[in-house]
C-alpha cells in the first residue's frame, strides 16, 4: 500500500506540474474530486493543536523560492537524530551543497524546534568566518526542513582521528589554533557552542577546520553570563554542566581541552566504557597527562581542563586568554585566519564527486525518495499542519549574496 502510495503521489505530482496536463477538464475533474477527501483525512488522526511553545515565529520570512525539487539528491553523507545531511547538486546552479534535511515530526515529539530553530540562527551569523560552516538558504515543506550548507568533503576529525589513532603535536596545535579561533568568534556574537567533539569538527579540501552542527548553541549569552540546561555529548561534559551548575562560555573551553587531549592521546580525557564511571572520573579525577607531551601542551591541558570554571584558562579574557598562551607560539593569528598557514595534512580530493573521507555507513545508505518530493505531493494531515506551524520564520533566503 505505502509503495502504491508513493507511486500515486509521484504520478500526481508530475501531473500537477505539467500545464498542459492540468488544464485538461478530466484532470480537473479529479483534482476537484480529491480536495473534499482532505478534512476526512485530519479527523482520521486527530492532533491537538500547537502549543505556544511550538509557535516559533523569527520574523517574516524571506519568501524563498526553493523546494526540494531543485536538487539531485546523490548521496547520504551524514545522519543525526533528526534526520540525514546529503550530498546534493543544485540542478539550475549545478552547485554542490550538502543539504540537512529534518523531521518535523521527529523534532517535535522530543521537544527539539527551540534547537533547531537556534541552530538556523547561529548559521545566519557565522558569513563572515572561515572556520564555521555557512548557511546559503534554508527552506521547509509541510513535513520536513531543509538546510542549504557549504559542502566540505575532506572529512570528520573523528574520521581522521579513528584512522591514525593521534596526532602529532604540529598538526594538533593547528587544528586546536583553528577551532580556538572559531569559538572565540562565535563568542563574541554572544553565542557559546556547546557540543564541541571530533563528529563536529571537518575538514575542508584543502585541510583547513570548518565547525559545524549548531543545533546546541546557546544565544545571547554576554561575558560572564550563564545558562544551566543540561547538554552536550558524554565524552566532553566539563564538570559544571554534569553537577547541573550555572555555567559559561567557559564550557567552550573545557571541550577545546578534551578535543586536544583526544587528538594528542588517541581517547577523551577521563574515557570510560561505562558512562556513570566516566561521569565520576570528570567531576572528582585528577587529570592525568603522560609524559610524551611537551611542556607547553601539559600547562595548555591542565589551564583547560580546570574542573573549577572559575579558573579555568579563558575565564578572564576569553578567547585573548587562549591565543597568547605559549602552546600556540609558532602560530601567526593573522597567517591563520587568512588561510595563509599551509594545513598539516591535505585531504587529496579529487572533486566534489569523491567521497574517500565519508563512512561507508552512510554512503551505501540509499537516498530516500521521499527526500526530492515537493509539498504538493503531500496530503497534509492534522500533525503535518502542527509540524508546519512551529517553524514559522524558517525559511531563510541571502539578500543577493533520523531518520528519513
Amino acid at each position: 500500500m505505502k509503495q502504491r502510495r508513493m507511486g500515486l503521489n509521484d504520478f500526481i505530482q508530475k501531473i500537477a506540474t505539467n500545464s498542459y496536463a492540468c488544464k485538461h477538464p478530466e484532470v480537473q475533474s479529479i483534482l476537484k474530486i480529491s480536495q473534499p477527501q482532505e478534512p476526512e483525512l485530519m479527523n482520521a488522526n486527530p492532533s491537538p493543536p500547537p502549543s505556544p511553545s511550538q509557535q516559533i515565529n523569527l520574523g517574516p520570512s524571506s519568501n524563498p523560492h526553493a523546494k526540494p525539487s531543485d536538487f539531485h539528491f546523490l548521496k547520504v553523507i551524514g545522519k543525526g537524530s533528526f534526520g540525514k545531511v546529503l550530498l546534493a547538486r543544485h540542478k539550475a546552479e549545478e552547485q554542490f551543497y550538502a543539504v540537512k534535511v529534518l523531521q518535523k515530526k521527529a523534532i517535535l515529539k522530543k521537544k527539539e524546534e527551540k534547537h533547531i530553530m537556534s541552530e538556523r540562527n547561529v548559521l545566519l551569523k557565522n558569513v563572515k568566518h572561515p572556520f564555521l560552516v555557512g548557511l546559503h538558504f534554508s527552506f521547509q515543506t509541510a513535513d520536513k526542513l531543509y538546510f542549504v550548507l557549504d559542502y566540505i568533503n575532506g572529512g570528520e576529525l573523528f574520521y581522521h582521528l579513528q584512522r591514525e589513532r593521534c596526532f602529532l603535536e604540529p598538526r594538533a596545535r593547528f587544528y586546536a589554533a583553528e577551532i580556538a579561533s572559531a569559538l572565540g568568534y562565535l563568542h563574541s556574537l554572544n553565542i557559546v557552542y556547546r557540543d564541541l567533539k571530533p563528529e563536529n569538527i571537518l575538514l575542508d579540501s584543502q585541510g583547513h577546520i570548518v565547525l559545524t552542527d549548531f543545533g546546541l548553541c546557546k544565544e545571547n549569552i554576554e561575558h560572564n553570563g550563564t545558562t544551566s540546561t543540561f547538554c552536550g555529548t558524554p565524552e566532553y561534559l566539563a564538570p559544571e554542566v554534569l553537577h547541573k551548575q550555572p555555567y559559561d562560555r567557559t564550557v567552550d573551553w573545557w571541550c577545546l581541552g578534551a578535543v586536544l587531549y583526544e587528538m594528542l592521546y588517541g581517547l577523551p580525557p577521563f574515557y570510560s566504557r561505562n558512562t556513570a564511571e566516566m561521569y565520576d572520573n570528570i567531576l572528582n579525577k585528577p587529570l592525568q597527562l603522560k609524559p610524551n607531551i611537551t611542556n607547553s601542551a601539559r600547562h595548555l591541558l591542565e589551564g583547560l581542563l580546570q574542573k573549577d570554571r572559575t579558573k579555568r584558562l579563558g575565564a578572564k579574557e576569553d578567547f585573548m586568554e587562549i591565543k597568547n598562551h605559549i602552546f600556540f607560539s609558532p602560530i601567526n593569528w593573522d597567517d591563520l585566519i587568512n588561510k595563509k598557514i599551509t594545513p598539516p595534512f591535505n585531504p587529496n580530493v579529487s572533486g566534489p564527486s569523491d567521497l574517500r573521507h565519508f563512512d561507508p555507513e552512510f554512503t551505501d545508505e540509499p537516498v530516500p525518495n521521499s527526500i526530492g518530493q515537493s509539498p504538493d505531493s503531500i496530503l497534509i494531515t492534522a500533525s503535518v499542519k502542527e509540524a508546519a506551524e512551529a517553524f514559522l520564520g524558517f525559511s531563510y533566503a541571502p539578500p543577493m549574496d533520523s531518520f528519513l
